[in-house]
């Protein structure tokens, strides 16, 4: 069943049931590319942005009070989970977003209608002191910012607490280092898991630093920055009375020009969640490398067994939480590359790669968040260390020598090494051969527990 709705070019079919008007329904039919859609965080953001538009043009006596409340208790339910079906217009669209600024417009206008029975325009009412090209940059800055506190920041959080409570039980596990994946001179466990506490805190300080840039806002610059057709006082009261809503202190933009114009914030906040899943990859590829083998590999420690790794190999168990945890990073490295690109797409008066900027932003936020649950919670929690092997491999590590070349010099220390690795035996029995140091001083010097403290 199909109604007819009219807009500026003429009339459209749309669902006889569809909340939404003719402009959108011309964006479904000509931006069927994908199906992908903006999500539900984005479209919470701009029905909290039409609410407070509404209470401030009510406020400036622009707007009447029935039609600002009726507004403001459409835009609740949409803020509640309700009718995100109505809302289907492509994330590959027009670069301005204004068909989901007319989706939201156009689903707001006969939401208002059905429940009150007000008549209230998209453009005249709902779009009130607004044009997409400022709502778009405000939707996007502030659902991103949402999404940082709520979900990506507490996450990453807790993945910081599950490290460094893992590390505090490891501190007596002493274990060969690996540079060039080469052995090197030995640390504890928990000086490892302590080095990714320090790169995790950095990435999410990097995240946290970016907050008071996303909390400026596009609202009020309207179509090209100067603010046509809205108050010069509506920019403040807009960010004040979305602030009461929201509960984030937000402001106007210093600049409307660079706010419309320029996406640099947005790619701050991609750049910053690169550099997290850099982190992430880091950590994760360590987890792999630790528990290889575990005959032929490191094998230092072996990873909770959540699922048959093969289809074909009996037994085999693979370290699927840090492999899922790579190829999420690796698509937020990619998500990057896109919101890097879009952000350069910014021509004189506006941006013009805002749905998938924004889209791409709160995916990557999504993904982080999921990778680094399950990073702390599958993987870093309940691994448990392989004791005998770690010391195996340590007792017979030749270059714990280094700790002698200030007693009998680099080279003769090099040769001792090359010895060891040629004859298979411990540092130490070659040594005691070969110089006149005797047992004694050597288990003192080559003692792998005081060769990670040497200072201490």
């Amino acid at each position: 069943m199909k109604r007819t709705e009219h807009d500026s070019l003429g009339p459209v079919d749309v669902p006889a049931e569809a909340l939404y008007g003719a402009q959108t329904q011309r964006a479904v039919d000509n931006f069927n590319i994908s199906e992908r859609r903006l999500q539900p965080a984005f479209i919470h953001a701009l029905a909290h942005i039409k609410a407070a538009c509404a209470k401030t043009n009510a406020e400036l006596g622009l707007l009447d009070q029935d039609a600002a409340q009726a507004i403001e208790a459409a835009a609740k339910r949409i803020i509640a989970g309700e009718f995100y079906d109505q809302f289907p217009v492509d994330v590959f669209q027009t670069g301005s977003g204004t068909s989901t600024n007319m989706n939201m417009n156009e689903v707001l206008s006969h939401l208002v209608e059905r429940d009150s029975g007000l008549t209230l325009h998209p453009n005249d009412h709902i779009n009130m002191s607004q044009s997409s090209n400022d709502v778009i940059p405000t939707a996007l800055h502030l659902s991103n910012l949402n999404e940082l506190h709520l979900t990506l920041l507490p996450a990453l959080r807790h993945l910081d607490d599950t490290i460094r409570r893992k590390a505090s039980t490891l501190h007596e596990v002493v274990k060969t280092g690996r540079t060039h994946l080469m052995d090197a001179m030995p640390l504890t466990m928990e000086q490892e898991l302590t080095g990714w506490h320090h790169q995790l805190t950095a990435s999410i300080e990097r995240l946290d630093q970016v907050t008071p840039r996303l909390a400026q806002l596009a609202q009020g610059g309207t179509a090209v920055g100067t603010g046509i057709n809205a108050p010069v006082a509506f920019p403040r009261l807009f960010c004040r009375h979305l602030s009461a809503q929201t509960g984030m202190t937000l402001s106007p933009a210093k600049s409307f020009f660079t706010a419309l114009s320029s996406q640099d914030t947005a790619l701050e906040l991609s750049a910053a969640m690169r550099t997290c899943a850099t982190t992430l990859i880091k950590i994760a590829d360590d987890l792999r490398w630790m528990n290889s083998g575990p005959l032929a590999g490191v094998g230092e420690i072996e990873l909770q067994a959540l699922q048959p790794g093969s289809s074909i190999m009996p037994g085999k168990v693979n370290p699927v939480i840090p492999e899922a945890v790579l190829m999420t990073c690796m698509q937020v490295c990619g998500n990057d590359t896109t919101v890097a690109l879009s952000a350069q797409r910014s021509n004189f008066q506006l941006n013009v790669m805002l749905p998938v900027i924004a889209y791409n932003l709160l995916e990557s936020q999504s993904l982080l968040a999921n990778a680094a649950n399950a990073l702390g919670e599958k993987a870093i929690a309940s691994f448990e260390v392989r004791q005998e092997r770690i010391e195996q491999a340590l007792s017979r590590n030749p270059i714990l020598v280094t700790a002698l070349n200030r007693v009998i010099g680099y080279e003769k220390a090099a040769a001792l090494a090359k010895q060891a690795y040629a004859e298979g035996r411990p540092i130490i029995d070659v040594v005691e051969q070969e110089t006149e140091l005797n047992r004694e001083e050597l288990e003192q010097m080559l003692d792998p527990h005081l060769l990670t403290r040497p200072g201490g």
